[in-house]
């Protein structure tokens, strides 16, 4: 049944916006009667009830209710993903511990690419392997300065400093270098370049989430390092011992130029507890400057996206601006996760996280890095990677580039 508004000159027209905001529908898609109105609607037998005072509507609290259930259900979407990861992540504990020098997050993401490109991976795992991947990845980025202790990195001594600095800064430039004189995606090239110049696996990870690469340029990146980091966990010792190099020596030069911290532990261990210590010390100095590595490369991309979208709005033709702006999405100044990166290492150096924790989070650390790089991995196309030889090529080049700079470094400080 329908009840019509009193006739008022002043009444607005029933489709109108005011009318829509003054009646609402019934179950039966008639209007009720205002509350405000005659009694006639409630003579009649209307149901509705008038709310009581400081409680919502009907039709404010179903809007309320429509958003915990979405949440709810997008939070429990998550579930399948991230059960699939947990059990990665364990594996790829076990493998590592059996395998010295493979560290637990580059045998998750070989996990995650064997398992999408085999058919074993279902739609419904995807929320969750994104969130891991994302979410998981920011928080593992922060809690890896945990483990860095600014006084511990200034102890190596100024001229140390300088070889990493060298070493880390020009291998970074020159490898971007050498990619677009290769025809190397810039976007792969600067993961590779970041991979190998900074700490592996974290560091491809990292650069990343501000570079706008796909998981094929991570995959390649993750590959390159691998393969050329475990080379050097034999070359480096090797020609060592041909240079005659002291340990101390030996230390500072695998510490700045082999790439995964777990590696260089590995090489490290091999070669004694005070060449362990050294190294591992000068590789988290390296590790320190992923953030203003990121932080510089995202200004720099930011600026580069914003003449993209100057140009693409300048020239006047609505069919490409739009595609020229999503192209050019910004990426933020300086991305939260490295300012965590910060903030972690400046709770460390001054002392402000007791002695029982300094020695979980590392392994707190590995387990995160592994649950972010397997969902990177499983969203890898294998056949697109194995194309990629010029990849290679640029990270064999790299690996050489920070290998020759930091001897050189090494031998000159003596």
């Amino acid at each position: 049944m329908t009840i019509s508004p009193p006739s008022d000159p002043r009444t607005p027209d029933a489709d109108g916006p005011e009318s829509q905001r003054l009646y609402s529908v019934d179950s039966e898609g008639s209007p009720p009667s205002p509350s405000s109105g005659s009694s006639s609607g409630r003579d009649r037998g209307d149901e509705t009830e008038r709310p009581l005072p400081g409680t919502a509507s009907g039709p404010r609290a179903e809007p309320r209710e429509a958003v915990w259930r979405a949440r709810a259900a997008k939070t429990g979407a998550l579930f399948p993903g991230l059960a699939l990861t947990a059990v990665a992540v364990a594996a790829s504990l076990l493998v590592s511990r059996a395998l010295p020098g493979a560290s637990p997050a580059v045998v998750a993401v070989a996990f995650g690419v064997a398992l999408t490109n085999l058919g074993g991976l279902r739609a419904t795992f995807r929320p969750g392997l994104q969130f891991a991947a994302r979410r998981v990845l920011r928080l593992a980025i922060v809690l890896l300065g945990m483990q860095i202790a600014l006084p511990e990195v200034l102890a190596l001594g100024w001229q140390a400093l300088v070889v990493i600095l060298a070493a880390t800064g020009g291998t970074f430039l020159i490898t971007r270098w050498l990619g677009a004189r290769m025809g190397v995606n810039p976007r792969r090239s600067l993961l590779i370049a970041t991979g190998v110049s900074v700490c592996g696996a974290a560091a491809v990870a990292a650069m990343h989430e501000v570079a706008g690469s796909d998981d094929d340029d991570v995959a390649s990146a993750l590959s390159v390092v691998v393969l050329y980091g475990s080379a050097a966990m034999l070359v480096v010792p090797a020609l060592a011992g041909l240079l005659g190099l002291t340990p101390h020596q030996l230390g500072l030069w695998t510490g700045a130029s082999v790439h995964e911290v777990a590696q260089v532990a590995a090489v490290g261990a091999a070669a004694g507890a005070g060449v362990l210590a050294s190294a591992v010390v000068v590789k988290l100095a390296r590790v320190v400057l992923l953030a203003p590595i990121v932080a510089l490369t995202s200004v720099a991309l930011r600026g580069s996206a914003a003449a993209r979208t100057g140009q693409g709005t300048g020239q006047g033709t609505g069919q490409g601006t739009g595609r020229r702006a999503s192209a050019g999405r910004r990426p933020p100044l300086v991305p939260l996760f490295v300012l965590g990166f910060l903030a972690t290492v400046a709770v460390r150096s001054l002392g402000l996280v007791p002695a029982g924790i300094s020695r979980t989070i590392p392994e707190v650390t590995a387990i995160l890095l592994a649950a972010a790089l397997f969902g990177l991995g499983t969203g890898v196309n294998l056949r697109e990677l194995l194309r990629g030889g010029r990849s290679l090529l640029l990270g064999g080049a790299a690996t050489a580039v920070i290998g020759v700079i930091s001897l050189i470094g090494v031998i000159a400080v003596g």
